[in-house]
């Protein structure tokens, strides 16, 4: 899969994040993914499957939580697609990078990079 509809398939991800289109978001996944959140919040943890970014997602939802990203880096030899964005939740905001690593046009792995302290005072601690 070329660099190009790596970074279009994840920008159509979070165009359809953003409608609440979980099925459309979870159709590129890899059925193996791995989303890890990290930090000590009730969401964070590496969440492995379908099923499982699945109920990432509605613990997500429960604190109104919103992605609005203002870039979408690639290299052009590279599976890897960054996003930098504005995270809101719990009405708090914070700066975030996610990468996102495909193979042969899935994502198989997304790595979260923000604000863990802001994530743990909306969805609180373990």
């Amino acid at each position: 899969m070329s660099t190009s509809q790596n970074l279009e398939t994840c920008k159509k991800g979070f165009a359809a994040f953003s409608e609440g289109d979980v099925e459309t978001v979870l159709s590129d996944y890899d059925d193996d993914i791995e989303f890890v959140i990290p930090g000590n919040s009730t969401v964070s943890e590496t969440y492995r499957g379908k099923a499982k970014v699945k109920e990432l997602f509605a613990k997500l939802a429960e604190k109104s939580f919103k992605i609005e990203p203002s870039r979408f880096l690639s290299c052009d030899d590279d599976d890897v697609v960054v996003v930098l964005a504005q995270v809101t939740a719990g009405g708090e905001s914070a700066p975030n990078a996610d990468v996102f690593t495909y193979r042969d046009g899935k994502l198989l792995k997304a790595q979260h990079f923000g604000d863990t302290a802001m994530f743990e005072r909306v969805y609180g601690t373990k």
